[in-house]
């Protein structure tokens, strides 16, 4: 049994982590979280009630809250995501990504590394500080090749340049100060509870709203696509057996155009939820779900459509979009034996399918936080 402070743990891949250590170890669990716009509480209602957990709003560039945290909880291990993540809102306000993943990540790293000195013998051995990063520092691919952990660094927006930034940090804080750290650097994820600005939740639910399903440029940019329970396998895998000062990739081998993914979606969204089949039983319950409504876009009727195909609309691209991200996880595979178990196909229909089930999630930030308009514009 470990006392785990997991940063960034009501977010989207945070949240996946905090679920699975109260579900699946004996471990104790302190989140922290700033509770931004992506934070939401709701994604740990599952474990809101355990003994094992508890939770903490506090914001990591704050150093002497950080300083209270950690001596109060006493923690084994740091499981650092707390992080600005959105490449279009890091388009639209970098100095939120300098300030949290730069900053926030020097703080705890401080913090983190006065109280490690303070342990003594087997608990100080014993303590980790993980950080959990991106694919997207190590730049573009072409159309061959994989990331591995010895790509150079090459960050070509904002985030991933905070990003790249906080992987040095880390990594000069274990040379210089010889803090036990572990780096993880992962794909494109995606599942349940994702903050529907992000690619997939966002077709799902556009599609269902039957708004337009935006695609960037000819939509040939390539993801590779993990699914957020395996990448949270990895990381306690990596924390429990990853050697100190060492990175580990973390990617599901699954390349995708982004039209790829927007037309799967589609497709499963035709066999799941059939447009004019849906819409006509939500009509007879009287149901008054968003997505058992006719939407409307700019007081315009929602177009009538056969397929969620449809919908699909290309728009202009990001700047400085990325063409192709994959990953190379032989040596997370080989050293310490993980491998995800959903492939693109199965995880993408799972996400479909709670998407469809756990409206009560997603409406909400539908209604109050973001309801689908296009970011990172410049």
């Amino acid at each position: 049994m470990q006392r785990i402070i997991v940063t960034g743990g009501a977010g989207f891949i945070g949240s996946a982590l905090v679920r699975q250590l109260i579900r699946e170890t004996a471990d104790e669990v302190l989140v922290l979280d700033a509770l931004t716009y992506a934070g939401n509480l709701a994604s740990l209602r599952e474990v809101d009630a355990h003994t094992r957990y508890r939770f903490a709003q506090a914001d990591i560039c704050d150093r002497p809250a950080m300083e209270r945290l950690f001596a109060s909880f006493r923690p084994d291990a740091v499981m650092h995501l707390a992080a600005e993540s959105h490449v279009d809102r890091s388009i639209d306000g970098p100095s939120a990504f300098i300030q949290t993943n730069v900053v926030g990540t020097a703080t705890l790293l401080e913090v983190a590394t006065a109280y490690w000195r303070g342990l003594d013998g087997a608990a100080r051995d014993a303590f980790r500080f993980q950080h959990i990063s991106t694919d997207e520092v190590y730049g573009s691919l072409g159309p061959t090749g994989l990331f591995t952990e010895r790509t150079p660094y090459d960050p070509r927006s904002p985030y991933s340049a905070s990003k790249a930034a906080s992987d040095h940090l880390v990594r000069a804080w274990h040379h210089t100060y010889g803090l036990p750290v572990l780096i993880t650097n992962c794909s494109n994820n995606y599942g349940p509870f994702h903050f529907p600005e992000k690619l997939i939740p966002l077709v799902i639910l556009n599609a269902l709203d039957r708004r337009p399903l935006p695609v960037y440029g000819a939509g040939d940019n390539v993801r590779d696509w993990l699914y957020v329970e395996d990448h949270a396998r990895a990381l306690r895998l990596v924390l429990q057996r990853g050697r100190p000062g060492e990175t580990y990739n973390v990617g599901g081998s699954n390349e995708r155009t982004n039209l790829q993914v927007v037309e799967t979606i589609c497709d499963i969204l035709d066999k799941l939820h059939p447009c004019a089949e849906e819409h006509d039983k939500c009509l007879q319950k009287n149901d008054k779900r968003s997505f058992c409504q006719p939407s409307t876009i700019n007081h315009q009727p929602a177009k009538a459509i056969k397929s969620y195909k449809d919908l699909i609309t290309f728009v202009s691209d990001r700047p400085g979009h990325d063409k192709r991200y994959a990953i190379d996880a032989a040596k997370l595979r080989g050293e310490l034996g993980w491998t995800p178990l959903e492939t693109f196909e199965t995880g993408i229909r799972k996400t479909v399918q709670w998407y469809l089930d756990n409206a009560w999630w997603w409406q909400p930030i539908r209604d109050k936080k973001y309801a689908g308009q296009r970011l990172g514009r410049t």
